[in-house]
């Protein structure tokens, strides 16, 4: 860092030698000079009309060229040395290396193949083609326009604005979480090409042709006045196309305009924790179950009472349970979230050792099955499942897959029916209808019958579950007492 730091300085004194030098020129023959510093001033002013003199015999296009080149050789030396500095202190670890997010930006399979958690993550996750047209609408057909108005017109802020939006515009490819990243570039390139196409098409319509007037050729021979008489005529077809044009911007402007407010109202406006849904005769649904949950820790436990859930529900346990979680939201330890799902893709008598280890009370499982809510544990079982083998390499994926196939019906896999996480689930699920014409037991949010019905608990026990079963918290038992 030295190094680099010298040589900006050198620079900035090189230049400031330059800046002076340029000064001293106008300065007169005459100037009265301070009595303790006039020997020393008259032996720079020497110096620097040697030097002046010296570059005045030079061309003026030859002395530019020459400044040019050694500010080019200055910038590109300190940004080299910059360079060279800051891999050197990644290399020694005198500079923190870049975190697993940022990896992922540059190579966007590296979080699923070295940190499946990063992978779990929804938000994490590339985007789709109808996350793009559900946020953008036309604004993802008038960004290409954009781009091809500002190559039309380069200059080094179009040059800026396109580096801006492809970069973005990649990013947000990469990761979901990002287009609030590329929703400022795409809105301001889209808007060149909304002003170009309207300026175009407004010149159209105001633009008037000059055609000569008609007459015979004895008038124009005969009269000079007459021979120069023009009319002003418009171009129908020009005009009305331009005008049909203009009506039909203005009215997707207005369609955008219309979307856009729909989309904060129904998309953007819910808050993750009180869930909304449709009922099947339009009616507005409201599932309040994780507050119901969370209110019901805060009065029927311990203060000291410690949670064991996947760490998506960890910050909201903590402040409105007001309950100590084992994992929460800050996933910056990646060991202890891995015993977490290591617990919950074990057998019972195995998950067991793996509380008590934790001092765990209570165990709390999202469940969708009665609701059809997808975001629930069993759909996430399997980054459970990842997380905890990468850390534990008795954990397997193809253990709780059946030919390569997630299934929870009669078809899943001996180890996937028996697993904790399913038995909290499904537990007493068998015995309930959730839709008419099914059998009880049916997964509304997965579409299936469960394959396991008789489930039975040895170390835990029910100790509350939601109206609509949405959250359900278990008590660990206490060990029995030995004699």
């Amino acid at each position: 860092m030295l190094s680099v730091g010298g040589g900006v300085i050198w620079s900035g004194c090189s230049i400031g030698s330059l800046i002076q030098l340029s000064v001293k020129l106008s300065i007169e023959d005459d100037m009265l000079y301070n009595a303790i510093t006039c020997k020393h001033d008259s032996q720079h002013k020497d110096f620097n009309y040697t030097s002046s003199s010296f570059l005045l015999q030079l061309p003026d296009h030859g002395r530019k060229t020459r400044i040019l080149a050694f500010l080019r050789i200055t910038v590109t030396t300190a940004v080299g040395v910059g360079a060279i500095a800051l891999g050197v202190g990644t290399a020694s670890g005198y500079i923190s290396p870049w975190t697993g997010r940022f990896y992922s930006l540059l190579d966007p399979t590296y979080a699923k193949d070295h940190i499946p958690i990063i992978a779990s993550v929804s938000e994490h996750q590339p985007t789709a083609w109808s996350s793009f047209m559900f946020d953008f609408h036309i604004l993802l057909f008038l960004f290409p326009a954009g781009l091809y108005f500002c190559f039309k017109r380069l200059s080094d802020a179009t040059i800026f604005i396109v580096m801006y939006g492809l970069t973005s515009m990649y990013f947000a490819g990469v990761m979901v979480r990002l287009i609030l990243v590329a929703t400022p570039a795409v809105c301001l390139i889209s808007a060149i090409a909304v002003s170009a196409t309207i300026k175009n098409l407004t010149q159209l319509v105001r633009t008037k042709s000059k055609v000569p007037q008609s007459g015979s050729s004895k008038g124009s021979s005969s009269s000079k006045g007459s021979s120069k008489a023009t009319v002003d005529q418009s171009q129908p077809f020009q005009r009305n196309g331009a005008i049909a044009l203009l009506l039909g911007a203005f009215y997707l402007l207005s369609k955008y305009a219309t979307h856009c407010t729909w989309v904060t109202s129904e998309a953007y406006s819910s808050p993750s924790i009180v869930l909304a849904a449709r009922g099947a005769h339009g009616n507005r649904v409201i599932f309040d179950d994780y507050r119901e949950a969370y209110f019901w820790l805060r009065q029927n436990t311990p203060p000291d009472a410690k949670v064991m859930s996947w760490w998506d529900y960890g910050y909201q346990i903590t402040a409105m349970g007001n309950r100590t979680v084992i994992v929460d939201n800050n996933t910056w330890n990646n060991t202890h979230i891995a015993t977490v799902g290591r617990a919950m893709s074990s057998y019972e008598h195995e998950a067991i050792e793996i509380m008590r280890s934790l001092d765990v009370d209570y165990v709390l499982v999202v469940f969708g099955g009665v609701t059809g809510y997808s975001s629930d544990d069993i759909n996430k079982f399997l980054w459970m499942v990842r997380i905890g083998g990468g850390v534990f390499p008795v954990i397997k994926e193809p253990d709780y897959l059946v030919n390569g196939e997630y299934r929870v019906d009669k078809g899943a896999a001996p180890k996937m029916l028996n697993c904790l996480m399913y038995k909290l689930c499904y537990y007493r699920f068998g015995e309930l209808t959730t839709e008419y014409g099914k059998p009880p037991g049916y997964d509304r949010a997965r579409g299936v019958e469960i394959g396991n019905k008789d489930i039975k608990l040895e170390y835990l026990e029910e100790a509350f579950t939601t109206s609509n079963w949405i959250v359900r918290i278990y008590k660990v038992k206490p060990p029995n007492n030995r004699w």
